[in-house]
């Protein structure tokens, strides 16, 4: 089996529209839910989001590309362009025939789902533009990459709601570890922020319309998020022999399933999917220092999740540091694991841990370090980032410090 690193990262979301403004604003702690800004907001009972500020499209896509890019697949391109540049590979050759791209999202183009059926059902149009269907399919994003930059290896879309991102990069992890490739772009982009994505979760009652508050006691719901992150996987000693700045290693995955509910989360798959990924990485539980919670600040997510971590770790699960940077960013549905992902490239990098921002009140089911409000300095040499999915989805993936 080949070592994989990271050696190209990337990303747009509520906190910045690059890594270091992203990171920075972990780093500070900073809140990027505000007020939603779009059409029909004022029918919507919840009217927060970790929402995009200040991008314009118009001003990166010419007039053709705007026809076939969802705002989803939009945020997909500028991180990837972001991931791209960092990573400084070419693309030719053998290199670019066996390399691919492996992207998650949950809903894909939601937006252009929304416009047109505003326009068919509202306005009674009996015609939609020609190219709908490309703009709005889960895999344009990814396909749109593997255009742009000459990837012709495997290449498709993972779909597992909340769990895709990580589902995805476990993939391109696999592929790139087993030797089929050298390299592969993965992460995960998502855009639901529009008047019909935000209704149909409120239907779900699980969300909050005032903070989102991981492990609090007082917590009372998701906030939904959107924006994308992409990373470039990379055969070690292909990305020694170039000199590249290699970010952290990428060391095991873990996939479950609960078989149990299509909402409710189970402790045993959350544990068996921690398990999995240590078991992977041939590593033991007290050699982790930091894990990226799923930590969505749903009543019975954090307490599950809490649960599940007591199980895995033990003892040592006094001594390590559990934070949600939901809090920060909001809920990236299917793109978030790949947002999340930097929070523990930066763990390991740079030796900060994001904190678990909105915490005012003490749950003893939720009984762990969860990192409250304020960064912490501290040496991390194995991090997790979790992932547990609607439908009972797990994905859980181990990094090292390099």
């Amino acid at each position: 089996m080949n070592r994989v690193v990271i050696t190209g990262a990337g990303t747009i979301n509520a906190l910045g529209h690059t890594v270091p403004a992203t990171l920075d604003a972990m780093k500070e702690g900073h809140c990027g839910i505000s007020d939603l800004e779009f059409r029909d907001v004022d029918r919507l009972a919840i009217k927060i989001g970790g929402q995009v500020k200040g991008f314009e499209a118009e001003g990166r896509f010419n007039r053709q590309q705007m026809t076939l890019y969802d705002r989803f697949t939009q945020f997909t391109l500028v991180a990837a362009e972001e991931a791209m540049a960092q990573a400084g590979l070419e693309f030719v050759g053998e290199l670019a025939a066996k390399a691919g791209v492996v992207l998650g999202t949950a809903g894909g183009g939601v937006s252009t789902w929304d416009d047109n059926y505003r326009a068919v059902y509202e306005e009674g149009k009996n015609r939609v533009h020609p190219f709908v269907v490309p703009k709005l399919m889960n895999n344009a994003a990814a396909s749109h990459l593997s255009m742009k930059y000459n990837l012709k290896g495997p290449t498709f879309t993972v779909s597992t709601a909340c769990a895709s991102s990580n589902h995805a990069m476990s993939q391109a992890f696999q592929i790139v570890r087993s030797g089929m490739s050298k390299a592969m772009v993965t992460g995960g982009s998502e855009s639901m922020l529009c008047f019909g994505g935000v209704k149909a979760w409120e239907g779900l009652r699980v969300m909050s319309k005032d903070a989102c508050r991981p492990f609090s006691a007082n917590r009372n719901g998701m906030v939904q998020g959107e924006g994308a992150a992409i990373f470039v996987f990379e055969e070690y000693e292909h990305a020694k022999a170039r000199g590249a700045d290699i970010l952290c290693e990428v060391v095991g995955f873990a996939m479950t399933s609960d078989a149990s509910d299509i909402v409710m989360p189970s402790k045993q798959g959350a544990a068996r999917a921690m398990s999995g990924a240590l078991q992977d990485a041939g590593i033991n539980a007290g050699q982790v220092g930091y894990i990226n919670a799923h930590g969505t600040g749903t009543a019975a997510n954090d307490k599950t999740e809490c649960a599940a971590v007591a199980d895995v770790f033990g003892p040592h699960a006094d001594k390590l540091m559990i934070s949600s940077t939901k809090a920060m960013h909001g809920h990236l549905i299917g793109a978030t694991g790949a947002v999340e992902l930097l929070a523990c490239i930066m763990a390991l990098r740079e030796g900060v841990v994001a904190p678990t921002i909105g915490y005012q009140e003490f749950d003893p089911e939720c009984a762990l370090d969860v990192v409250p409000n304020d960064a912490r300095e501290a040496k991390i040499d194995f991090a997790l980032s979790n992932a547990f999915a609607f439908g009972g989805l797990n994905a859980v993936l181990a990094l090292k410090k390099v």
